[in-house]
């Protein structure tokens, strides 16, 4: 594993399903009403745990069986999808809670290097993404909060976070992006980016395939994790972290 050379760290960009958020208990939800609706099995939240993390169009797909094939499968998805997103739209914030931590992760973070800027990406819908963090007041950190369909892609394609480095001012070289998932990690590998991996979230355990540059058991690590972490590689050059999008 390597370190990330924090003197020079500009912009930390967080996913936020399983990184600033526990939202699995409403998604369930949303998904098992969807389902009924379409007089379908529901499926345990475990379940909808492990589809969680490439979009809520995919989430739909693979809660479906992920049906795919002729233009009667994708009519009837693109209508359980908007079932789900009206649903889930009413109901985004009945279970979904702020990890412990996350906060006071922040505030320490913009204490201590007021000059980083932060920021949101995250493959969910962007109007319910703004909008749980404007009700828990995460939006207070963020210059900017992207979602899946703000581009014309999705994580782990590089265009959301190279858009977010660019309108930071910063290089893929001073940048970090923070997530559960290896779509995270491979995001920022995309680009050049650094990443740092978190464990306590929804797909941890597809992380070590990905390989992280460093990761966490906790929000409360951020601090330290963004402070602490320069070592022997803190020096390497920019241009070994160059990615396929700076090829």
């Amino acid at each position: 594993m390597s370190t990330i050379p924090t003197e020079r760290l500009r912009l930390l960009v967080f996913d936020l399903d399983g990184t600033l958020i526990d939202s699995q208990k409403d998604l369930a939800q949303a998904i098992n009403a969807m389902l009924r609706h379409y007089g379908r099995h529901e499926v345990p939240d475990a379940i909808v745990r492990s589809y969680i993390g490439d979009g809520a169009h995919m989430l739909v797909r693979r809660a479906l069986g992920d049906p795919e094939g002729d233009a009667q499968d994708e009519a009837f998805v693109a209508e359980a999808f908007q079932f789900f997103v009206g649903y889930y739209h009413e109901h985004k914030l009945d279970h979904t809670y702020v990890y412990e931590g996350v906060m006071d992760a922040l505030k320490a973070i913009r204490a201590a290097r007021p000059e980083i800027k932060m920021a949101c990406l995250t493959n969910k819908p962007v109007n319910p993404s703004r909008a749980i963090c404007a009700h828990f007041g995460l939006d207070a950190y963020f210059f900017q909060n992207y979602g899946g369909n703000s581009f014309h892609t999705k994580k782990p394609d590089p265009q959301g976070l190279l858009a977010l480095i660019a309108e930071a001012g910063v290089t893929a070289a001073e940048t970090v992006m923070i997530g559960d998932s290896d779509v995270d990690v491979l995001t920022a590998k995309n680009c050049g980016a650094w990443s740092i991996g978190c464990t306590f979230g929804l797909s941890p355990h597809t992380l070590a395939a990905a390989e992280p540059d460093a990761t966490v058991d906790s929000p409360s690590e951020w601090p330290g994790a963004v402070g602490a972490l320069t070592a022997s590689h803190g020096s390497r050059d920019a241009r070994e972290r160059k990615g396929p999008a700076q090829e």
